[in-house]
C-alpha cells in the first residue's frame, strides 16, 4: 500500500496547459524570433528617426533680425579700421621691465 501512495503523489495531474504550443515554438526558433523582434525594433527607431530628422528641416525657416541696408555708425568704424590680407599687420607691442615674474 505504501507503494501506491507514491506513485499517486509522482503522477502529475493531466490538466492542458495553454501555453504549451507557445512554449515549444518558444524553444524551436527562439533565435529566429530574436532576429525578427531585433531588426522590427530596429527599422521602428530608424523610421521615426527619419522622421524627427525630416521635421526639422521642413519646419526650419529663418528670418533676419537686422534690416538690411542699415548699419550702425560704431560697426561701420570697427569695419574700416580692420585691415586686408595684403596689408602688414601692426608690430605687437611688448611690456616693458621685467617679462617674468617669476624668475629674479
Amino acid at each position: 500500500m505504501d507503494k501506491n501512495k507514491r506513485q499517486i503523489v509522482k503522477q502529475k495531474p493531466n490538466s492542458f496547459d495553454i501555453l504549451k504550443p507557445l512554449k515549444k515554438i518558444s524553444k524551436r526558433f527562439n533565435l529566429i524570433l530574436f532576429l525578427v523582434f531585433a531588426v522590427g525594433c530596429s527599422a521602428g527607431a530608424i523610421l521615426l528617426i527619419n522622421n524627427t530628422l525630416k521635421q526639422s528641416s521642413d519646419d526650419t525657416v529663418i528670418t533676419p533680425t537686422i534690416n538690411s541696408g542699415t548699419i550702425d555708425q560704431t560697426t561701420l568704424d570697427r569695419l574700416n579700421s580692420l585691415h586686408t590680407s595684403t596689408q602688414a599687420p601692426a608690430a605687437p607691442a611688448f611690456p616693458t621691465g621685467r617679462v617674468n615674474p617669476v624668475n629674479e
